[in-house]
Order: structure tokens, then C-alpha cells, then sequence
């Protein structure tokens, strides 16, 4: 499995960035799919899930300024991530829980995923 994020960046506050996640090595379509963020010195905070059928849960911290969304037939996972704050600045990384797409194992924002990418660097300059 592995999975690899590109987009991030620095942008000011109020701007925009679109996250993108590709996906192999498993059948990505059945998995349940999330973004993640991590500060140094904070808890890893989940940002987002979305099941197979593309239903998504967010963190109360980005609900209405957040978008996540996946295509399956090119097993791709994209975070739209509008009016920006200098509180989102972070590693943004996504995850995969390969076979627990079905929405009742997989729309829980305290959930374990198997696997993680590296994570691409989000700074939003005030």
C-alpha cells in the first residue's frame, strides 16, 4: 500500500489549497479514506473521512470551509480547503483503511487507519 499527498503549501489567510492523495497497492474503492493533521507538540487531529460511497465526516474545526472528496476510478482522495486560518497550518496526511469502506465502520472521526503517507506541509501566513 502506499499512498502519496501533493498540493500543499503556503498561502495567505483567507486562501485556498486542494490536497491530493493517490492511492496503490489495494482495492481502494472498498476503503474507507481520511485526512489527517499533525502539529509538533499537538495530538494528530482528524480532519475528515469519507466512506466508500463517498459520504464524509468532518471535524467541527473545518466543517463549511472543508471538502473531501475521492474518485474512485482513479483512486485518488482531494481535500478542498477554503478561507484558510493561520490555526490550520500543519502536516496534512491521508489515510487508508483498506475493506472498511461501509459507512457504519468507517464515519467515526476517533477510527484507526492501517496505513499513512508522508504528509505535504500546509502554512497559512496571517
Amino acid at each position: 500500500v502506499q499512498l502519496a499527498e501533493s498540493g500543499g503549501g503556503s498561502v495567505q489567510s483567507g486562501g485556498s489549497l486542494r490536497l491530493s492523495c493517490t492511492a496503490s497497492g489495494y482495492s481502494y474503492s472498498g476503503s474507507c479514506m481520511g485526512w489527517f493533521r499533525h502539529v509538533p507538540g499537538k495530538e494528530r487531529e482528524a480532519v475528515a473521512i469519507i466512506d466508500s460511497a463517498g459520504n464524509p465526516l468532518y471535524a467541527d474545526s473545518v466543517k463549511g470551509r472543508f471538502t473531501i472528496s475521492r474518485d474512485n476510478a482513479n483512486n485518488r482522495l482531494y481535500l478542498q480547503m477554503n478561507s484558510l486560518k493561520p490555526e490550520d497550518t500543519a502536516m496534512y496526511s491521508c489515510a487508508a483503511d483498506p475493506g472498511f469502506g461501509v459507512s457504519g465502520h468507517c464515519r467515526r472521526l476517533g477510527r484507526v487507519f492501517q496505513y499513512w503517507g508522508p504528509g505535504t506541509q500546509v502554512t497559512i501566513a496571517s
